[in-house]
């Protein structure tokens, strides 16, 4: 994923960067399939800007893969749970009802993303649920340093349903019209 989230300077300009942008439309829509108080993970909580929204409604263990990521979220919320973790190998033995991510699956490969996929599948609960949201494209491109993928819905849909039911899956605007895809689906 490239060091870009590993130093103090990227993260202290990631957060400056992401202060206002945050996933609260991506939230209302699972929250029309995830009951309030279930446990939930979260993949990538980065500055913990989603991860404070989730915790009002959830039980939330927020994770990153970034060790300063995860020194921020703690000094920030000293009750809070999170774990670093790597979004392909989800190296934990909980289990949840439901898994979030914002704009984090997309530094997978296609490999790797298949990879989180299965284990996702692993440490969910039966009938569990997973959200995520991918920036809209084709190819891949290096950005800061990070390996971004881009896919489409049909991609996506390739993906996710030989383990999930697809509950949503949309492109919608994070900054321009379609530039994302939501996907919302419920473990088989």
């Amino acid at each position: 994923m490239g060091e870009y989230y590993h130093t103090k300077e990227s993260v202290e300009e990631y957060i400056h960067l992401a202060k206002d942008v945050n996933g609260r439309q991506l939230i209302n829509q699972l929250e029309q399939v995830l009951p309030k108080k279930s446990t939930l993970l979260e993949i990538g909580s980065g500055p913990g800007t989603d991860w404070n929204i989730l915790n009002k409604i959830y039980t939330v263990t927020g994770s990153d893969n970034s060790a300063k990521f995860i020194d921020h979220l703690t000094s920030n919320n000293p009750n809070g749970e999170f774990l670093e973790l790597d979004a392909v190998t989800l190296n934990t033995d909980k289990k949840y009802d439901g898994i979030f991510s914002n704009k984090v699956m997309h530094h997978l490969t296609d490999d790797q993303l298949t990879g989180s996929i299965k284990r996702q599948h692993e440490i969910l609960n039966d009938k569990g649920v997973l959200c995520h949201s991918f920036w809209k494209g084709e190819g891949t491109e290096i950005f800061k340093g990070m390996f971004v993928n881009y896919h489409l819905e049909e991609e996506i849909r390739k993906f996710f349903e030989p383990l999930f039911e697809i509950l949503f899956l949309d492109s919608y605007a994070e900054f321009d019209a379609g530039d994302s895809i939501l996907l919302i689906g419920r473990k088989n």
